[in-house]
């Protein structure tokens, strides 16, 4: 798949959660290839805004090619964990804020991005090429007992002593430089493979998590979220693994509950102040979608709604 045919997963299910008011202002944290900021432009009005954020360069100079001459839409590069300072005095006025999570198709297919061990090229994995450590210097230099940590943390990878000591041993007497070999030594270490995936799939996922910061942004990004949005302003998230899902699903819940507050409290359950409702139940690519693109299979997409004076 390349660049030009990327495909976004659960397309017009997020933009029909996100766009409620064509000339409201909404921000795009995940741009990638634009799929999901083109289709939002088509719900937009003359007076709708959409701002567009992501920390690749190469998606930045894509929008810039082809979105370019839309008076609509702007771009700003980093993460979606500062798009406060992005959306600067449209802070508290957004209609909508939109997050695709986790890494994009062109990342995935390019060889020289280091993301897949399908294809074998340098071993980065960095979102953000412009700044940051590689992913050939962190598993290159990075204690041991943190390799574990990283690995059954972010990758709930079973075997991750196994591994992480595997990687020691084999980095003292030559570094690793490329995917292939990361994913070879992996491979090696692991004891129990499961059916239908590489052995090295938990532990290259838990790097790219890692070096990326990715859970702490989307932490981030969440809480900032309920500054940044306007009352009856939209909250959707896609997700593609069961930690970034469970964070989603925790926070929406807890902002929806309301404080808890000590039992016994004289208070009316209309006064709990409540700052967030779900919109629908969690939602799932359709069959046509998964037949179509593998990578929507483990696709989970969220939406949750500002309530007002929150």
């Amino acid at each position: 798949m390349s660049q030009e045919l990327h495909r976004s997963v659960l397309l017009r299910e997020a933009v029909d959660a996100l766009v409620t008011d064509p000339d409201g202002f909404y921000i795009d944290g995940t741009f990638g290839r634009g799929g999901h900021s083109a289709a939002i432009l088509k719900q937009l009005g003359p007076g709708g805004r959409l701002l567009a954020v992501d920390k690749d360069p190469q998606a930045i100079a894509y929008a810039r090619r082809h979105f370019g001459t839309e008076p609509r839409f702007s771009i700003w590069h980093g993460s979606f964990a500062d798009m406060d300072l992005a959306a600067g005095e449209q802070a508290g006025q957004v209609r909508g804020i939109l997050l695709d999570l986790g890494v994009s198709s062109p990342q995935l297919d390019q060889p020289e991005r280091g993301f897949s061990f399908m294809r074998d090229g340098p071993l980065d994995m960095r979102m953000d090429t412009s700044r940051g450590i590689s992913a050939a210097q962190w598993v290159n230099t990075e204690a041991e007992t943190e390799m574990v940590r990283v690995f059954k943390e972010y990758g709930e990878e079973r075997f991750a002593r196994r591994i992480a000591a595997a990687i020691v041993r084999r980095r003292t007497e030559k570094p690793f430089v490329r995917t292939r070999d990361l994913a070879e030594v992996v491979k090696a270490a692991n004891p129990a493979w499961e059916k239908g995936k590489h052995p090295a799939t938990r532990v290259f996922q838990a790097i790219r998590i890692h070096i990326n910061g990715e859970l702490d942004d989307l932490k981030s990004v969440l809480e900032k979220s309920l500054a940044l949005l306007a009352p009856g302003g939209r909250l959707v998230i896609i997700s593609f693994h069961s930690l970034e899902d469970r964070l989603v699903k925790r926070f929406i819940r807890e902002k929806e509950r309301g404080p808890q507050l000590p039992r016994g409290l004289p208070i009316m359950h209309s006064q709990i102040a409540r700052s967030l409702r779900a919109v629908g139940r969690a939602i799932k690519a359709a069959a046509f979608e998964t037949e179509d693109n593998q990578r929507s299979r483990s696709a989970v997409m969220r939406a949750a709604e500002k309530l007002g004076g929150a």
